[in-house]
């Protein structure tokens, strides 16, 4: 696909500084621009790099002004960043609009798809299962008995969602994630062997919700694990049955979440934290990468550590943590002076 100049600052808004008919079909990082490419700048610490891209289109910020001549054509917007993404986002669509259905795919006679659906190879759905508009199933997707998935949601290959689930409007699911698998749910008999009990619930996933790959999200034990508007997983997370993930909360990978804990709105989580089972955070919290949650945390507060406390404590504690040799070797050696006093 090619695209002007011209085509471009038309989608953006944008102003045309240089030649218009100018044409990409590729998009690039400004350093490894080449002829061809599209690229932007919007952080000043790469500014050197557009004197010497070979790009042939660069988007900048408005107030962008040449110290020197440049070779590439400049369509100026109110924010570089902002603009790219747009454009990433067409892109993306422009590459990704599969539709119709694989003839090699399994689709019961009970299961109901609305308009301009994809779905792919090899992929199963089941029984009584209601697909809406402008959904994207790639190759390989298994979607269980009774599930209902919106509009405009997109399941990337090998994606599994089991029986009675249900999935929002416009959420994405990357490859390999399973929903609605059995939580960890065993109970010891008297002799000590544990007994696998039964996972009746199902997960709830609302709108607008993005999954990285390879996550996992456990179906509750009763009622339902629930993924709430607007929530960004990254890739490899564990949510086990029966958790909560409020409004807008983002979290990195390889974050584990025990059994029923319940997470607020708009938090920020980074990768590698474990939180324990039954336990509540507030809204507004951002806890540093691998930070151990073993209880039950405020609104808006900000924690390392592990176990987590204030994120500023533990920093000032930091400097001592390092030193702590040298402290006891002070503390041992007062004490012995103040032996012979």
């Amino acid at each position: 696909m090619k695209f002007t100049a011209n085509q471009i600052a038309d989608l953006l808004n944008g102003e045309i500084l240089g030649d218009k008919e100018t044409e990409v079909h590729n998009l690039s990082k400004i350093e490894e621009g080449e002829v061809g490419s599209l690229t932007f700048l919007a952080n000043p610490k790469y500014t050197p790099h557009i004197y010497s891209t070979k790009a042939s289109i660069v988007i900048v910020n408005n107030d962008f002004v040449p110290e020197k001549d440049i070779s590439p054509t400049l369509i100026k917007v109110s924010n570089a960043y902002s603009a790219f993404s747009t454009l990433l986002d067409y892109y993306n669509s422009l590459k990704t609009n599969n539709t119709g259905i694989d003839s090699s795919s399994h689709i019961s006679d009970s299961a109901l798809y609305g308009l301009n659906c994809y779905i792919g190879a090899f992929s199963y759905i089941g029984d009584n299962v209601k697909i809406g508009n402008d959904v994207k199933i790639f190759p390989n997707v298994y979607i269980g008995d009774n599930v209902i998935i919106g509009n405009n949601t997109t399941l990337r290959p090998g994606v599994k969602i089991y029986h009675d689930c249900l999935i929002g409007n416009n959420c994405n699911i990357e490859a390999n994630c399973v929903i609605g698998a059995d939580g960890f749910g065993f109970s010891p008999n008297n002799s000590g062997v544990y007994k696998k009990v039964p996972q009746i619930g199902n997960v709830i996933i609302k709108n607008f919700v993005d999954i990285g790959s390879c996550t996992t999200i456990d179906r509750a034990t009763l009622g339902s694990t629930i993924i709430n508007n607007g929530v960004k997983l990254d890739n490899q997370i564990q949510i086990a049955h029966n958790v909560v993930v409020g409004e807008n909360t983002v979290i990195a990978a390889q974050t584990g979440i025990a059994g029923s804990t319940k997470i607020g709105s708009n938090c920020q989580i980074g990768g590698q934290v474990g939180f324990a089972g039954h336990i509540t955070i507030g809204n507004n919290v951002k806890i540093q990468g691998q930070s151990g949650i073993s209880k039950n945390i405020s609104d808006n507060e900000v924690l390392q550590g592990t176990p987590a406390f204030d994120y500023g404590k533990f920093y000032k504690s930091y400097v001592h943590f390092k030193n702590l040799p040298k402290i006891v070797k002070t503390i041992n050696l007062i004490e012995k002076n103040i032996k012979k006093w």
